[in-house]
């Protein structure tokens, strides 16, 4: 099992900046991934950046350039930083990782105004 706590959600205007912090403990080698996931009200959970088992990082479009996906291996803790926000990036953002299956934390909810 895997268990992850997310935090550093909250408000900011248009073009302010906010850093969530997802810590991982539990079962936490062999992980085959670990990011970040946000699901906007009626619409479908999309992926927003992540690491693969091999380092590599994978963003969305929409925040290449003004989000960035970064890891504390010491304190099995993935940051999200997230610069430049719009009103779209409004949603609940969500921790996730996979091994075999998908773990999820329980969401902080980020909020943009414009």
């Amino acid at each position: 099992q895997v268990q992850l706590v997310e935090s550093g959600g909250g408000s900011v205007q248009a073009g302010g900046s906010l850093r969530l912090s997802c810590a991982a403990s539990g079962i936490i080698f062999r992980i085959n991934a670990m990011g970040w996931f946000r699901q906007a009200p009626g619409k479908q959970r999309e992926l927003v950046a992540r690491f693969s088992s091999d380092g590599s990082t994978t963003y969305a479009d929409s925040v290449k350039g003004r989000f960035t996906i970064s890891r504390d291996n010491a304190k099995n803790t993935v940051y999200l930083q997230m610069n430049s926000l719009k009103p779209e990036d409004t949603a609940v953002y969500y921790c996730n990782v996979i091994r075999g299956v998908a773990y999820w934390g329980q969401g902080t909810q980020v909020t943009v105004s414009s």
